[in-house]
C-alpha cells in the first residue's frame, strides 16, 4: 500500500526510474535533487554563464543558440502548434527562451519545444521536459522535475517537486515537496500546503493507523488523472489515488482518499 505504482503509471516514463526502490510513494521527495544531479546534462552553454538574465529572446535548437534571424509564430507549446520559422523553414522541436526570464545555476535542462516566457525564474537543478510551458511569472526554486506536455503556469512556485507528463498547474498554484501524476491538472489558485503549523514529521491516517512519512514537508501525492477545482487547499500529507476530483474552494484534510473520490 502507498506504493509509487498505486498512483502513477510511470514504467515507460523517461525518468521512471526515479521511483526505483521506494517502498512508500512519499520517499522519493529526498531522492529529487540527488537524482536531477546525477541524470542532468546543461543544454543552456553561455546563457547562463554570462547572465542570469535573459535581454533578448533566443532559440535553442540542435545544440546551436540563434539570437536573431528567427521568427515565432506563438501557439500551444503542450500541442506543438508553437512554431519557429528561421530562413522560410520551420525549426522542428527548437526550443524558445523569451528576453526577461531568469536562469540561475548550471543545472538546467529545457527540453525540445518548450517555451518559456518573460519573467519566468528557474533555479538548478530542474529538468524541463518537451513542448512545456514554463509561463510568465512562474517561479521553479530547483529540485524540479518536470515531465513533457506540462505547464507551470502564471504565478505558479515549485520546489522540490515532481509533474509527469501532461500535468498542468496554469494559473496561481503552489507545488512543494509534491508529486503530480500523468495528466493531472490543478484549478486557478489551488496549494499544496506542505509544512505542519505543529513541529514533527507528518503521519498519514489509514484504517485508524498512523503510518510516520519521516519527512517535515510533504505536500501532495496526486495519482494519475486527478483534477482540483478552483482555490482548493490540500493539508499536508494528503494521498489522492488515480483519478480523484477535488472541488473548488474545497479544503482536503491530510490523509489517504482512494481513487476516483470525489472531495467536496
Amino acid at each position: 500500500m502507498f506504493s509509487p505504482g498505486d498512483f502513477f503509471n510511470y514504467a515507460e516514463w523517461e525518468y521512471g526510474d526515479i521511483f526505483k526502490d521506494v517502498d512508500f510513494v512519499w520517499e522519493v521527495l529526498p531522492k529529487i535533487k540527488p537524482y536531477l544531479e546525477s541524470r542532468i546534462k546543461p543544454n543552456l552553454g553561455e546563457l547562463v554563464e554570462q547572465s542570469p538574465f535573459l535581454i533578448q529572446t533566443v532559440v535553442l535548437y540542435r545544440s546551436e543558440i540563434l539570437r536573431e534571424g528567427f521568427t515565432l509564430i506563438p501557439g500551444d507549446a503542450t500541442k506543438g502548434t508553437f512554431k519557429v520559422m528561421h530562413n522560410d523553414q520551420e525549426l522542428a522541436g527548437a526550443t524558445i527562451i523569451y528576453g526577461g526570464a531568469t536562469l540561475v545555476g548550471k543545472e538546467i535542462f529545457i527540453g525540445e519545444g518548450s517555451v518559456v516566457e518573460p519573467g519566468a525564474f528557474i533555479q538548478g537543478p530542474t529538468m524541463i521536459g518537451r513542448r512545456t510551458e514554463i509561463r510568465q511569472g512562474a517561479y521553479l526554486r530547483g529540485g524540479c522535475l518536470v515531465g513533457d506536455g506540462c505547464v507551470v503556469g502564471h504565478v505558479t512556485e515549485m520546489k522540490n517537486a515532481i509533474m509527469l507528463s501532461g500535468a498542468k498547474a496554469g494559473h496561481f498554484a503552489y507545488i512543494g515537496d509534491s508529486v503530480l501524476g500523468k495528466d493531472c491538472n490543478l484549478g486557478a489558485g489551488t496549494k499544496l500546503a506542505n509544512l505542519k503549523m505543529i513541529k514533527g514529521s507528518i503521519k498519514i491516517i489509514y484504517q485508524k493507523k498512523q503510518v510516520d512519512t519521516g519527512l517535515r514537508k510533504l505536500g501532495v501525492i496526486m495519482g494519475d488523472g486527478t483534477e482540483t477545482g478552483c482555490n482548493s487547499v490540500t493539508n499536508p500529507g494528503t494521498l489522492l489515488g488515480p483519478r480523484c476530483l477535488v472541488g473548488p474552494n474545497v479544503t482536503v484534510k491530510a490523509g489517504y482518499y482512494p481513487g476516483r473520490s470525489i472531495i467536496r
